[in-house]
């Protein structure tokens, strides 16, 4: 589409959906470079006084919903009207229900057509998201390229694309396309949004690459590991590498999401789940990965008491020798070297350190020491 110029601003303006396409383009395969950041409206968003949110939070898009209805009142009104319509007021980025309720009072073909025309044409976030909110309301599977492109701008618009493809039939596989093109906030969105999905058409997926590594994968890690049935896949006959991998990524990651999410303290499933992933990873070839989420693994399970996850003294100790006998190979110590570049001498210090610290902290707990 081409370029519009607004009145009050310099230069041309182009609309999000645009911005992200071309973006997409450039990289298919992979998220956008800074999530697609900065928007094409950013200037505008900067220099503009912010909007006022009211303070009740049960009237977050009433305002929204006021105009909507005015809108679609008037039967001649056109989409591109409500271009500047959204700017000075709250437009909440999570599904709500007045501006649901507005799209729904809509006749539907006017509101879909209306929605999927601010989400194609709107050159603020603003309009933009408004239209996205609409096609949320919907279900018609035709709108799921639309949506998936201008959900790659994830951070701000991820949370709606996410509900609109949960609504749709073929949405986990929409879903899963989406989560494979978007880091940070975009991935907690639509990683909760499968989860809710169920794990049927996704629980492959779920259970090798739900997690990326992000800190913020501690949202969705515990929800991850139930809805997937983590503790059937791991203890079962079809386990692979990545399967592997991906299990210690969830237990290194449940080990420390306090305020987050779900736990090892508060996932019943967690003794039988380490002692598996633990004698998988005895049968793994080396790498730096594996050997960081496996020292985090047992160094919390000898930092905590074991009956706060689930584990007697004994199981406790078992998992944790299974966990030093791979962290003391040589050539898995030097494949963490080689993987992180580290100076040699720290890494021996530090490696070192670690196993040591993990042998006495068992030590101690097989001879009535400190537990803590």
């Amino acid at each position: 589409m081409s370029a519009t110029t607004e009145p009050g601003l310099l230069g041309p303006q182009i609309a999000l959906f645009e911005h992200a396409l071309r973006l997409h383009q450039q990289h298919p395969d992979s998220a956008l470079p800074r999530n697609g950041k900065p928007y094409p409206d950013g200037d505008r968003h900067r220099t503009q006084p912010s909007y006022r949110r009211v303070r009740d939070r049960r009237l977050y898009g009433a305002d929204v919903a006021v105009i909507l209805d005015e809108h679609f009142s008037r039967p001649d009104a056109t989409a591109s009207e409500l271009v500047n319509a959204f700017r000075e007021v709250y437009v909440p980025i999570q599904r709500n229900d007045h501006i649901v309720a507005a799209a729904l009072r809509a006749d539907r073909r006017r509101m879909r057509q209306t929605g999927r025309w601010l989400v194609r044409h709107g050159i603020d976030r603003n309009a933009a998201t408004v239209g996205l909110a609409l096609l949320a309301a919907d279900w018609a599977e035709d709108d799921i390229p639309l949506i998936q492109t201008i959900g790659l701008l994830s951070d701000h618009f991820g949370p709606l694309a996410a509900e609109a493809l949960h609504r749709r039939r073929g949405g986990a596989e929409a879903l899963i396309w989406l989560a494979q093109r978007v880091t940070s906030w975009g991935r907690v969105y639509v990683v909760e949004a499968l989860c809710r999905q169920g794990a049927t058409s996704s629980r492959a997926w779920l259970l090798r690459h739900a997690c990326d590594g992000d800190y913020l994968n501690g949202y969705f890690a515990g929800e991850v590991a139930t809805t997937a049935h983590l503790h059937e896949a791991i203890t079962g006959t079809d386990v692979d590498d990545d399967l592997v991998d991906h299990t210690g990524r969830l237990l290194r990651i449940m080990a420390d999401c306090g305020g987050m999410g779900m736990t090892l303290e508060h996932y019943p499933p967690a003794p039988a789940v380490m002692a598996a992933h633990a004698a998988h990873l005895a049968q793994q070839p080396p790498a730096a990965n594996r050997y960081v989420d496996a020292a985090i693994i047992a160094d919390y399970l000898t930092t905590k008491p074991p009956n706060r996850y689930g584990c007697t003294p004994e199981q406790r100790d078992h998992i944790v020798q299974q966990y030093l006998a791979v962290l003391d190979r040589p050539e898995w110590r030097a494949a963490v070297r080689e993987g992180h570049g580290l100076n040699s001498n720290f890494f021996d210090w530090f490696t070192g350190h670690v196993a040591a610290r993990l042998r006495l902290r068992a030590f101690a707990d097989q001879t009535g020491g400190d537990n803590r």
